[in-house]
C-alpha cells in the first residue's frame, strides 16, 4: 500500500525526492501520513480536494481486498 501511495504521490508533483509515508496503527485503521514539500501540498490535494479524494478512493479500493481499513493524511 506504501508504494502505491508513493506512486501517485511522486507522479504529482515537483519535488518528487520529498514525499515521506510515516505508517502507524491507530483505533481507527492504519494510518498513512503522506508529506511532501510545501510547494506541492495544492498539487496533492488538488482543487477542491477532488486529488486528494481521489487518490484515497483509490487507496481504500485497494484495502478492500486485504479486507483493512486505510486511511490517508496529508500534511506538510
Amino acid at each position: 500500500m506504501k508504494d502505491l501511495i508513493l506512486v501517485i504521490a511522486r507522479a504529482l508533483v515537483d519535488h518528487p525526492e520529498d514525499v515521506r509515508i510515516d505508517i502507524r496503527e491507530d483505533d481507527r485503521g492504519t494510518v498513512y501520513s503522506l508529506s511532501v514539500h510545501p510547494d506541492d501540498i495544492g498539487k496533492v490535494i488538488g482543487k477542491q480536494g477532488r486529488i486528494a479524494k481521489a487518490l484515497r478512493t483509490v487507496v481504500t479500493s485497494a484495502a478492500v481486498k486485504d479486507g483493512r481499513r486505510i486511511i490517508v493524511d496529508i500534511v506538510s
